[in-house]
């Protein structure tokens, strides 16, 4: 019994060795091509220099997007072993190149590499045919200028602002300081005295011109006189208004 869990794990143990002295990659995992344009598929392909693993065989196919196969290309490998290398461990690029790719060609594209007793595919790397390529808008340079120019815009906004203001303020500060300087720079003096109002001259011919008329009242004069004769008082009256009219 227990030579017989020997026999199997030493089995298994061989199946694992010789896995893991092959491999196969594919890289990158996505391109984008034109149409009419060929494409190289990538196939790097990692074994050991021995008899058993430098003979294998590559084959290249892909898958649309219905999931159809279709096979492109297959080709035979017998590498050479260099002197003093042996049982050493080498990859190596087994690149294939397309034919002019059409606007169905889209889809994932494989390399598949057998040797005699062990089969390895790569992960898969997806192609998309384009039509056009990729066409640089101009979007980036219209808001550059545009937004240059409405800083320009603002900025002699700004400046014709600040000279107005300038304008309109220098003035008004000019008057202050020349009456400032000539407030500075005047003597001082003694400030004459005001002149009397006028109307005090008149206040007092008023009170004597009232006084007269009161006095006529109280003792009136007759109706019917020469006409060359006059009275003191309406003489008086007379120049009490004669000195009013001078004075005003």
């Amino acid at each position: 019994m227990a030579s017989n869990l020997k026999v199997i794990f030493l089995f298994l143990w061989s199946l694992l060795c010789e896995g893991g002295d092959v491999n196969v990659q594919q890289n990158p995992l996505i391109q984008v091509a034109l149409l009419k344009e060929e494409v190289s598929i990538p196939c790097e392909v990692t074994f050991r220099y021995t008899l058993k693993y430098t003979k294998f065989s590559i084959f290249y196919y892909w898958f649309n997007s219905s999931g159809q196969r279709t096979s492109i290309y297959n080709q035979e490998e017998n590498v050479q072993i260099p002197p003093g290398k042996e049982n050493t461990t080498i990859t190596k690029s087994y690149n294939h190149k397309t034919m002019p790719l059409e606007s169905h060609s889209s889809g994932t594209y494989y390399c598949e590499v057998q040797w005699s007793d062990i089969q390895k595919m790569g992960n898969g790397v997806y192609i998309l045919v384009r039509e056009t390529g990729y066409t640089e808008t101009s979007y980036g340079w219209d808001i550059l200028i545009t937004f240059t120019a409405l800083l320009a815009a603002l900025s002699i906004t700004a400046t014709a602002l600040l000279v107005w203001k300038r304008k309109a303020l220098c003035p008004k500060r000019n008057q202050l300081n020349i009456l400032r300087q000539k407030i500075e720079t005047r003597p001082p003096s003694a400030s004459p005295p005001p002149p009397s109002p006028v109307y005090d001259c008149l206040n007092s011919q008023q009170v004597e011109v009232y006084s007269v008329l009161e006095s006529n009242t109280k003792n009136p004069e007759p109706r019917r006189k020469p006409p060359g004769k006059t009275s003191e008082k309406q003489e008086t009256l007379e120049e009490s208004c004669d000195t009013l009219y001078e004075n005003i």
